[in-house]
């Protein structure tokens, strides 16, 4: 994990110290196992329980053996007697990283849980704070019809409350432990045993497993996390348009001494939200490495290993830290209402095209000539030939549509409040409201 893009919490689940302290949990639960099953003696139990690991020496002993489970056994075994001997009884190596890893997962997916929540709480705050403040719509990124920012916020929380439970289903999904010896047929170590370890450590067994919990568990979650970053990513995305002077609607927040360029003092980048936006692009890269992951020799090969180390502690710390930067943004967001007004009456009533539509249809004219009767005067506009006259000053001067629609009541409909009458519908059935 780069400690630049990672949070105190979330590095501590996957630092080595919480890896080996439950290799060690899960090592000393299943002597346990076997000590209820009569196997060990509660005298040999008592010393067991004591164990402890050595990274030190671990790591020196894998120079030689090149096997880090064989290793780290070796090295509290060394601090142990004859009982030591039980360690490890009736397992294979994936029995212990497997089901401890799972332990991992579901402590990673808590933390990037919890900070789901924060930013779901956050912008649904800031979404019923802005749902009357009016903002042009667009679509191609062209002028559309007036919406709100906080109808905009309102449809991020919903989104991300999605996020929430694909991130739950996940979770559930890998929360299983497998005790189950070399093939998983458990010829070498009791199913009740499997039980018991999974049990105490929070985990369910799986139903069936081979030398390995089958991986598609583990892309389920890999390519939640993807996902889950790429609504980030949409939604970072937006703040970065947002921000361009053009639009100059809404900003991220910008220190005291923050500097924004090297060269040009006046700059004021959208750097948080562009790197929001860039880390998506490795979360999805992950997914697809997990999803190549799935396909496995026979009972097992270790194709899956390698790529593992690297891409599993990656993708839960960068979504975490991913989900508290765009929270920062988000809490601390400076919108710019002014800009927001003023930008929707760039087009000099374009917007109201639709209404003007519709508005024709309703007083008897054909909707094909009234779509080209707007569409005519909205051309000129965008051509600017319309004299400064604006889409409703040329629809005023046109014969065709004053003998259907008064002057007044086109600047009744050329009215940005009536597009606000069922803004509401979605805060309520949100219940933001």
């Amino acid at each position: 994990m780069i400690e630049r893009y990672t949070r105190p919490d979330m590095a501590r689940v996957w630092s080595d110290e919480n890896k080996f302290d439950t290799w060690l949990r899960v090592e000393l639960l299943v002597c346990e196992g076997w000590a209820r099953e009569g196997t060990i003696a509660p005298e040999d139990m008592a010393k067991i329980r004591e164990a402890t690991y050595d990274i030190a020496r671990a790591q020196e002993i894998e120079r030689d053996t090149h096997h880090d489970v064989i290793s780290f056994l070796r090295s509290v075994q060394e601090k142990l007697g004859p009982e030591g001997r039980y360690l490890h009884l009736g397992m294979t190596s994936s029995d212990m990283l497997d089901t401890a890893l799972a332990v991992q997962l579901t402590q990673a997916g808590s933390l990037i849980r919890e900070q789901l929540d924060r930013l779901t709480e956050t912008v649904a705050q800031l979404a019923v704070r802005h749902r009357l403040t009016l903002m042009v719509g667009r679509t191609h990124g062209i002028h559309a019809e007036p919406t709100t920012f906080g109808f905009k916020l309102a449809m991020w929380v919903d989104e991300l409350r999605r996020c929430r439970t694909r991130l739950d289903a996940a979770i559930d999904d890998i929360a299983v432990g497998a005790i189950s010896g070399a093939v998983g047929t458990h010829a070498t170590i009791p199913p009740q045993i499997e039980e018991y370890v999974c049990a105490e450590l929070g985990l369910r067994p799986d139903a069936v497993s081979t030398q390995i919990i089958q991986r598609d568990r583990h892309a389920h979650f890999m390519t939640t996390l993807a996902l889950i970053g790429s609504s980030l990513d949409k939604m970072a995305m937006e703040i970065r348009h947002m921000q361009r002077t053009e639009l100059s609607e809404a900003f991220e927040p910008f220190g005291a001494n923050q500097q924004g360029s090297s060269a040009m003092p006046h700059k004021r980048n959208p750097e948080k939200v562009e790197r929001v936006c860039g880390l998506a692009r490795v979360l999805r890269g992950h997914a697809v490495t997990a999803m190549e992951n799935v396909a496995l020799w026979h009972e097992r090969d270790i194709s899956h290993s390698s790529t593992e180390r690297i891409i599993i502690p990656d993708a839960c710390g960068l979504l975490h830290y991913m989900l508290w930067l765009f929270n920062e943004v988000m809490a601390g967001l400076e919108v710019n209402e002014g800009r927001m007004a003023a930008n929707l009456n760039l087009t000099r009533g374009l917007i109201y095209s639709s209404r003007i539509l519709l508005a024709l249809v309703e007083r008897g004219m054909d909707r094909q000539v009234a779509y080209k009767l707007v569409q005519r005067n909205a051309q000129k506009v965008w051509r600017d030939e319309d004299e400064g006259l604006g889409l409703l000053g040329m629809l005023k001067a046109d014969p065709q549509v004053v003998e259907r629609i008064s002057p007044e009541d086109l600047d009744a409909i050329a009215n940005p409040n009536d597009y606000l009458i069922h803004v509401d519908t979605a805060f309520e059935r949100l219940k933001l409201l």
